[in-house]
């Protein structure tokens, strides 16, 4: 995706940033004028957005809602996650009668089931509407991982063949690294794109916003790595890190994981922690390790920053928040909470 036109939003959406605080959707200009672009053209392919669990993919797709009803698309967001007009569905208002009606021929609200509805619901936009979208917020789980590859191929013959004659069609899926990129990577069903951690300067914007007293932003930025959630999670655990990687620790079970491992893994293992990288020159040796990383979300894949990203990539290189030119950690938080289970043993 390239061009730089012109950023123009009627509104930036008001998103629910921690308890008693909502913020306006900030920063990321870069992929708004990507999503200007993509209005401007269709996808060809279903645009599938992975990165690093709470960097901001589902705020995103909250702002591509409006980009593109602004553009005259009739939209369909699902996020089976979510609480939306309809379980997990939220429409443009053109498109409220028809949702009505395609609930009602369910009986049932399963997650997979609305992901269904979705799609049946922008189908038969396509009688109506000149300009269909669907928006979906990971929902490969929903489905189950073993259907995410059908499901994308689905989606894709959505837009080759549609059932009525349209001008543009565009879909973008939203979904965590561990769970899309191998899985849907392999096929020639989708346009693979990474989305990383807010860039400094919109990441300021979004510390702004949250009360005093607070630690300096540099101090932030630096056990955060730009994470939005995890700003949030620093916020709820009155500032203290050490707080944040015990949930980590505990919610990843990271003393099993490091327990798992064989001598040699934990050794890549601790050389990673300094230097990402290792997972590279290692794999041959260290695959199960790095593959389980991924599966985690605890590291990312960050390979190819000239192309293939939605916004800015991540740094060339950053040793502070563990950022290497191949792999890097999800967040510093993360890198640290591996920490202590190594430590632990």
């Amino acid at each position: 995706i390239k061009g730089l036109h012109p950023v123009s939003i009627v509104r930036r959406v008001m998103l629910d940033f921690v308890p008693g605080i909502r913020v306006e959707f900030v920063d990321r200009e870069v992929a708004l004028r990507q999503l200007n672009e993509i209005a401007e053209s269709g996808t060809r392919f279903p645009l599938v957005m992975y990165g690093p669990e709470g960097c901001g993919k589902t705020a995103l797709l909250r702002q591509a809602f409006e980009v593109l009803r602004e553009h005259g698309y009739s939209v369909a967001y699902v996020s089976p996650a979510e609480d939306g007009e309809e379980g997990g569905i939220n429409v443009t208002e053109d498109l409220k009668e028809l949702l009505s009606d395609v609930v009602g021929q369910f009986g049932g609200r399963a997650l997979a089931a609305l992901v269904e509805m979705a799609i049946r619901l922008v189908s038969r936009a396509m009688r109506r509407s000149e300009r269909v979208a669907l928006l979906a917020d990971d929902v490969f789980q929903a489905v189950g991982l073993d259907k995410a590859e059908l499901l994308v191929k689905r989606l894709l013959n959505m837009i080759e063949h549609p059932q009525h004659p349209v001008d543009r069609i565009v879909v973008i899926v939203g979904s965590s690294e561990g769970v899309t990129r191998r899985r849907i990577g392999r096929h020639s069903w989708a346009m693979m794109m990474g989305m990383w951690n807010m860039p400094h300067d919109g990441f300021a914007q979004l510390y702004d916003a949250l009360p005093s007293p607070k630690p300096p932003l540099d101090v932030a930025w630096t056990w955060t790595g730009g994470n939005p959630r995890y700003l949030g999670r620093l916020y709820v655990a009155g500032w203290r890190p050490h707080t944040v990687v015990k949930w980590l620790a505990s919610e990843r079970e990271l003393d099993v994981f490091v327990r798992r491992l064989t001598e040699e893994e934990r050794e890549v293992l601790r050389e990673a922690l300094d230097e990402p990288d290792v997972l590279l020159e290692r794999y041959g040796t260290a695959w199960r390790l790095v593959d389980e990383l991924i599966e985690l979300n605890l590291v990312s894949r960050v390979w190819g920053r000239d192309h293939g990203w939605i916004d800015e990539p991540p740094p060339e290189r950053d040793e502070e928040l563990g950022v290497g030119m191949h792999y890097a950690w999800q967040t510093p938080l993360h890198r640290e909470a591996v920490r202590g289970a190594l430590a632990s043993m």
